[in-house]
């Protein structure tokens, strides 16, 4: 894989500047919660989307998804891409195809992004000598790839412990697992498939776009996938009441994944899960971007929020 094209992924991954304007959307609209405070993780923003004819007469589902300064408005993102977040999920309920839902956008913490997504259990069950390894990994641009201590455990405390109970108090929004989502790529990937398996009565669905199962960046020598596949196979939730998608490209970045994915995809049968209530899909040609991502995200929202289930 080429230097420069890894290079501008980790612009991504290290968030270097975003703009700070709420984000223009082209239906619905965005609240801000700004400058969220934590007892957990380094404060930040919240951006909430409620979709057009929002009311408090009705209830939503939750959609919390991770990296939310990449969801909306291209002019506002480093590379000038974005999910379009709004565009996707406009498009689907004005056609009935999913539930009505809002969506929380956490915008992740810049420089504390890796230590904040990167799985913390499967992290502490590797030796000290692996960990002290992967803590000293370097980007190809010879950044490090940690600036702390991995800190997910605090991360999802946060958000269950601290976000979600603002969110379910301030919207008109049912707060079971049946409608309670969360999703994210690449690294993002990582933390919601750890979040629904840390917290399966919170979350009953995952969309997990480009996991980045290497958990840094090369696979070569690396203790880390390993360590994911021991952690799936003791928890992951029952698959009788949970929804879990996969996905990946085959092109920069995402041109590691599949062997990792595969194997991924074998301790979901093992555990039961089936086409009901699991999907794994691979996308040839397509890259590690948020342009990439938009391209899909139709599917994975209608395999969590579909109405034709």
């Amino acid at each position: 894989m080429k230097k420069h094209i890894l290079n501008s992924v980790f612009l991504l991954i290290s968030s270097c500047i975003f703009s700070q304007d709420i984000p223009k959307v082209s239906s619905g609209k965005i609240e801000r919660i700004a400058d969220f405070k934590s007892e957990f993780v380094t404060s930040r923003n919240i951006d909430v989307w409620l979709p057009n004819n929002y009311s408090d007469s009705k209830k939503y589902s939750v959609l919390y998804m991770h990296d939310g300064q990449m969801l909306y408005d291209a002019e506002t993102t480093w590379n000038k891409q974005s999910w379009e977040v709004d565009e996707v999920l406009s498009s689907l309920i004005k056609d009935n195809r999913i539930d009505d839902v809002i969506v929380v956008g956490i915008w992740n913490g810049a420089t504390t992004r890796h230590m904040d997504y990167f799985p913390q259990k499967p992290f502490e069950s590797l030796t000290q000598i692996q960990q002290d390894s992967i803590y000293n990994a370097n980007r190809s641009n010879g950044q490090n790839v940690f600036n702390g201590k991995v800190n997910s455990d605090n991360y999802l405390k946060f958000i269950v412990k601290e976000l979600k109970p603002l969110i379910d108090k301030k919207y008109s929004v049912h707060r079971d697992k049946k409608h309670t989502f969360i999703a994210g790529s690449s690294m993002g990937g990582l933390i919601s498939i750890y979040a629904i398996c840390e917290y399966p009565n919170v979350f009953g669905g995952a969309a997990c776009l480009s996991t980045h199962w290497p958990g840094i960046f090369t696979v070569e020598n690396n203790p880390i996938p390993a360590a994911f596949y021991t952690y799936l196979k003791t928890n992951l939730p029952n698959p009788k009441n949970h929804r879990i998608y996969f996905d990946y490209g085959t092109a920069t970045l995402d041109a590691m994944y599949e062997p990792l994915q595969l194997k991924v995809d074998e301790i979901m049968k093992a555990k039961g899960y089936n086409s009901l209530n699991w999907s794994t899909n691979k996308f040839e040609g397509e890259d590690h971007s948020e342009k990439a991502w938009q391209k899909r995200l139709h599917i994975p929202l209608e395999f969590l929020l579909g109405k034709f289930l």
